[in-house]
Formats: structure tokens, sequence, C-alpha cells
């Protein structure tokens, strides 16, 4: 058994060089009778050893390579593989395998500041290795993403810890570019991008581009930071640069970060982050928008409608537009459930017609700019489920999709010179990334 006190970083080099030596010893005396050995045949033995086909040969004897995982050599144990359940604990999975509760306490203790047994995922797989499955379980390793595992010791009963292990992680400049045709994640699996870039997207754009209502035809390009572990690609990482083309704009986004600024800015160096979001839901279609003199689907009669009308499958998160502190959350005649918002300055948020509100939310409690404030429902006068979004300017309703709001101050000069060297480095890398233009 390979020694549980040695790193887990040696523990794999450990278990290859055990193996290699029981092979070469075995065979030694099949090695020295065999004549016809080539003197090449310690390198073949190296590379078969470290190569992915695990039957081998040395001379004219097979070899199999044995199996290396999370620093063990696989073949030497016996191997359970499973994911953990929501109906079940590590207790649960442990007293089956003959450890006793006061053993399955020790391990939890001693290891509370690695890790804790309540943060175990449903759905997240593990394996247990067992020398002897009659004397019960020597390890079971949890992983819970790919990049760390943790590796649970259970077969000291005086020294029960928990090893958390970090995969190293790469890190490369990749390029990107889409042309959207029926949506921007189809179009991204079509080019051989990664769909999970749309979120880092979204980061950069989302002020200036409404992600939930893209043209066909319309492009994207992208400078991003690319992660690896072990060789194989994982999600993206941040995106650097941003460009969002259609048929009559153009928006950029690029990261900056110094000691006193840091985020999106666009190409004359003013942040990306306005100080109000476009929509406050994901949403299907605004079904009324803002209307003087709307004609009302329940009353029957023409009275004005201040708000804009966004329809969305019930339940669905309705965000704060911006940051502010919680006027009213409560339910009130034909508005139902609703929150309303005091933002800087003289602005105000009202938000009807919920089915619920968020936890935490209640007079007084401050939100920030895209958090959840409750969930899309049709109470008080409502035919189906939406969110009527109103939008106040010193104490007068007017439409926020027609609002002129001051553009944010750009970089002061300083900054701005560093920031410009930065933006044209990778405006020239963005024009160089090329994207498939498709027909009307």
């Amino acid at each position: 058994m390979l020694n549980t006190k040695i790193p887990f970083k040696l523990r794999e080099k450990f278990a290859q060089l055990n193996w290699t030596w029981i092979i070469i010893g075995s065979l030694g005396l099949g090695l020295l009778l065999t004549l016809a050995v080539s003197p090449s045949t310690s390198r073949h033995l190296k590379a078969s050893l470290l190569g992915k086909d695990r039957n081998a040969l040395i001379g004219s004897f097979p070899v199999v390579v044995p199996t290396i995982k999370y620093g063990f050599a696989l073949d030497t144990f016996q191997v359970y593989e499973s994911e953990f359940r929501s109906s079940e604990n590590l207790g649960d999975i442990l007293m089956k395998r003959s450890m006793t509760y006061a053993d399955i306490d020790n391990l939890v203790r001693n290891s509370k500041d690695v890790f804790d047994v309540r943060d175990l995922t449903a759905g997240k797989p593990y394996l247990i290795l067992s020398k002897d499955s009659t004397q019960g379980p020597d390890y079971l390793i949890y992983e819970p993403s790919v990049y760390k595992y943790y590796v649970f010791h259970l077969n000291n009963e005086d020294s029960l810890f928990i090893e958390k292990v970090e995969r190293p992680i790469t890190t490369a400049i990749r390029s990107s570019g889409v042309t959207v045709e029926s949506s921007l994640w189809e179009s991204m699996e079509r080019s051989g991008a990664d769909p999970a870039l749309i979120k880092s997207l979204e980061d950069a754009l989302k002020w200036s581009v409404d992600f939930h209502h893209l043209n066909r035809g319309e492009q994207f390009k992208a400078v991003y930071d690319q992660h690896y572990v072990e060789g194989q690609p994982v999600d993206p990482g941040r995106v650097h640069a941003a460009l969002y083309k259609s048929e009559n704009k153009e928006n950029y986004a690029f990261y900056y970060e110094s000691p006193h600024y840091t985020g999106y800015y666009d190409q004359e160096g003013r942040p990306m982050k306005k100080g109000f979001l476009r929509a406050p839901v994901k949403y299907a279609r605004i079904s009324s928008g803002f209307n003087l003199r709307r004609f009302h689907p329940i009353l029957r009669t023409v009275r004005p409608h201040f708000g804009t009308d966004y329809a969305a499958p019930y339940g669905t998160p309705i965000i704060a537009v911006g940051d502010g502190t919680v006027l009213e959350a409560t339910r009130r005649g034909g508005n139902g459930n609703f929150v309303k918002i005091k933002h800087t300055g003289q602005v105000q948020t009202q938000y009807l017609h919920m089915q619920a509100f968020a936890r935490g939310i209640h007079p007084g409690a401050r939100v920030s700019q895209g958090q959840v404030i409750g969930y899309v429902g049709a109470t008080g006068l409502a035919t189906g489920p939406h969110v009527c979004f109103r939008f106040w300017v010193n104490g007068k309703q007017v439409n926020h999709n027609m609002l002129k709001l001051p553009p944010p101050e750009p970089l002061p000069k300083a900054e701005m010179e560093k920031f410009a060297v930065l933006r044209d480095k990778f405006l020239e890398m963005l024009k160089e990334i090329p994207v498939e233009t498709i027909a009307p």
C-alpha cells in the first residue's frame, strides 16, 4: 500500500515507480535469458509505462501498465464508483462499509478547516478504494469540480483526515467569432466555440446588448482567457475584449484593471456599466408598452398605462435594474404583489404583479443591480404572467425605453493613456477574428 503520509503531488510518481520496479524485478530473469533485446528496450519500457496503451511488451514479455488516478494505482484496489444522492449523507455511505459513527465523527472534526461535509452535492461523483472490502474502505475521493478533489483518508483510525487537492490551471488567450442564426448558443456550437463563453460575453456587454432578443445576422467577437486542467479545456475565463455588431451599430467592451479602476469600458474609456439595466426580467416579449391612452383588457376602459409589460413564464426571476433601497414590498389593489425601489438621485422603479418576493426583500433592504427581488406572477389586475415595470424621475412616471440618461464620465487622463494602449492592442486582435457572413 502507498504511504498515506506522502504528499499528493509525489504520490502518483511513487505509485508509477513502485509498479515499474515490481515489473522489472519480476521479469528480470526472463530479460537476462532473452538474447534478442535491442538497445532501445529501456526507452520502450519508459514510453510504454507512461503511455495511454495499458498493454505493452518488454522484449517478448507482456506488461499491463497500472491505471493511475487521483495519485493512486487503482488496479491495486477494489474500486466502487457512484454519485452522491440527495437522500444520503457521508455517514450513510461510510457506515454501510463498516465504519463506526465515532470514526466518522473524528474524520469530520479533524478536517473541519479543510472541508465541510455539508457541502457534499447531489450528483457529484465519488470513488471508494478498498484493499479488502471486508475490512472497510481505505479512501473516499470526492470530486466537486474539475478544479479540485478531496481525498478522505479512512485506513487508519488514529489518523482520519481529509486532504484537499487543487489541480493546476493553465490559461491561454483565445479568440472566437460567431454570426447569429437561430440562437447565440447554437451559433457558438456550430462555430466550434464553447457556449459557456456566452456568460462571459453577457458580463461584458449586458448594459448595451439585449441578449434575449438577438437577430439573425448579428455578430459577436471575443478575445478571452481559456482555462486548461491537465491539458483539457474547461470553462472560459474573463473576456478581455468583445464586439457586438448589428446592421446599424457596433458595441465594444474592453476589460481594464488598475488600483483605482476595474471593469469594462467602451472605446472612449467610459464605463460599460450603466446605472440601470435595460429590462428587469428575461422576457419572451413586451405584451404592452408605455401608453397614455391604453384600452385596459380587464376594466374595458381607456386609461393611461404608465409601465412596460414584460411577458414571461410564472416563476421567472425578476431583478433590480439598479442599486438602491427597497421602499415597499407589499400587495395592493390592481398592482398585486409589488416591490418599489429608490435609487440614486430622484429615480425610483416599481415591479408589479409578482408571484412572490425573493428572500430578504423588505422595506429598508439594500439591493444591488441584477439581484433577484421576486418572481413573475399574475397577481392583481393581470390577464397572464408578466411584470409591469415602472420608472419614476423626479416623482413623474416616464417611459424608460425613451429615457436619455447622461453617459458616465470617462477614465481620468492618466488612466486613459494606459487604457488606450490596451484598447488598441485588442482592437487589432478583434479585427483579425474571422466571422461567417450568412445570407439575410
